[in-house]
């Protein structure tokens, strides 16, 4: 009994160690978004070209008959990718940090090599807050809104989508050691996952080799536990939503998990590779 309670501070104190250094390397990516305005102006920026513009002539053209509300259908789906292509890009900033040695110096340190990810991940997500917001003024000027309730859930769910995001990314940061290729990398992995996860078009009927992909990819079940969300208890639920809300999110933790492990060990091993 007295060594189960001689472990129980030295329990405590690991868990507080690993919890500083998450909240430590997200404040501080949080704080180089903030002192970077060409960043914060993209984030705001973005949604008017991907919502506007593209997601404006897709409303235009394709929206009737569908049997639900279009606009709403592509708002919820808009917040859900900014806050996948905004988390995905900002992780890849490990990439730079390996140039200054950065990476090198938390790897060294008395904390787990999840918590370095982890905390990464969700400093990158502050930006897509900022995107999320930027896509809400966008909706408003097109006359689509979400209910306080809605947006709520929305962001409820937002920690467990952006480290889904950060966790996918993490495999690619683990395997390009060039700051280039990995944009290029993740611009392959964000915008194929956009037009196939059914963030703007509808892919109830995808079947084939689209259905298999679309299947495959973590934005997709985002997106439907999302809907899922939103739309719970109208008439539009059974158009919109694919799976069931349970089914969703176990598919989702064990997407994130299984990407979490692998991204964190190749990042480690590229990291000890260096050294």
């Amino acid at each position: 009994m007295s060594e189960i309670v001689l472990g129980l501070p030295r329990i405590k104190s690991g868990f507080m160690r690993e919890l500083n250094a998450v909240i430590t390397i997200m404040a501080r990516d949080i704080t180089l978004f903030i002192k970077s305005p060409g960043t914060i102006i993209m984030s705001l920026a973005m949604p008017v070209v991907m919502m506007g513009m593209l997601g404006g002539s897709l409303a235009q053209n394709m929206a009737g008959g569908l049997g639900f509300d279009f606009g709403q259908f592509m708002l919820v789906g808009m917040l859900v990718n900014m806050l996948f292509m905004t988390t995905t890009v900002g992780v890849t900033s490990l990439v730079e940090d390996r140039t200054t040695d950065f990476t090198q110096e938390m790897m060294i340190s008395p904390v787990s090599r999840y918590s370095i990810v982890i905390g990464k991940i969700f400093g990158s997500s502050f930006g897509a807050i900022v995107g999320m917001i930027g896509t809400l003024i966008v909706g408003m000027f097109m006359g689509i809104t979400l209910s306080a309730v809605q947006l709520l859930a929305i962001l409820a769910l937002s920690p467990l989508m952006c480290l889904s995001a950060g966790a996918l990314a993490m495999i690619v940061i683990g395997l390009i050691k060039s700051n280039r290729m990995a944009n290029l990398a993740v611009t392959l992995i964000t915008m194929p996952q956009m037009f196939l996860s059914g963030a703007i078009i509808p892919i109830n009927n995808s079947s084939g080799f689209l259905f298999i992909i679309s299947r495959m990819m973590p934005m997709t079940y985002c997106l439907d536990l999302a809907r899922a969300v939103v739309y719970a208890g109208t008439p539009e639920y059974d158009s919109v939503v694919l799976f069931d809300p349970a089914v969703t999110l176990t598919v989702i933790a064990a997407i994130t998990a299984v990407c979490l492990v692998i991204g964190t060990f190749f990042f480690a091993r590229s990291e000890k590779n260096r050294g």
